[in-house]
């Protein structure tokens, strides 16, 4: 079996409130790239559950982190429909998308 490696870096500060993050995928050619926050969800098949890592640094903006959800949210309704073949469902995610970036203006600023 081949593996391949992501690694997630976080720079603390005193607080332990995340400064600095950044991520590296040597397959990718990805190497300590820099990022504001992240989002990570794991499928625990033993327990029928989804484990989650949300981090984002304390400089980050509110303004970017909500393009960053809405952004998120778009790309997880094409993961759903790849995943699930749910054409229906897939589209009602994207409703929400576009209902989402229209009561936080974000249509405006892309």
């Amino acid at each position: 079996m081949t593996t391949s490696k992501i690694e997630l870096l976080i720079g603390l500060d005193d607080n332990r409130v995340p400064e600095k993050l950044s991520w590296n995928a040597k397959d990718g050619g990805v190497s300590e790239a820099d990022a504001k926050a992240f989002l990570l969800s794991v499928w625990d098949h033993e327990a029928q559950t989804a484990l989650r890592i949300d981090l984002w640094t304390k400089d980050m903006p509110v303004d970017q982190m909500k393009m960053f959800f809405y952004q998120t949210l778009l790309a997880m309704s094409d993961t759903y429909l790849r995943a699930t073949q749910d054409e229906k469902m897939s589209d009602t995610m994207k409703d929400f998308c576009d209902y989402f970036a229209e009561k936080l203006d974000l249509k405006n600023n892309n």
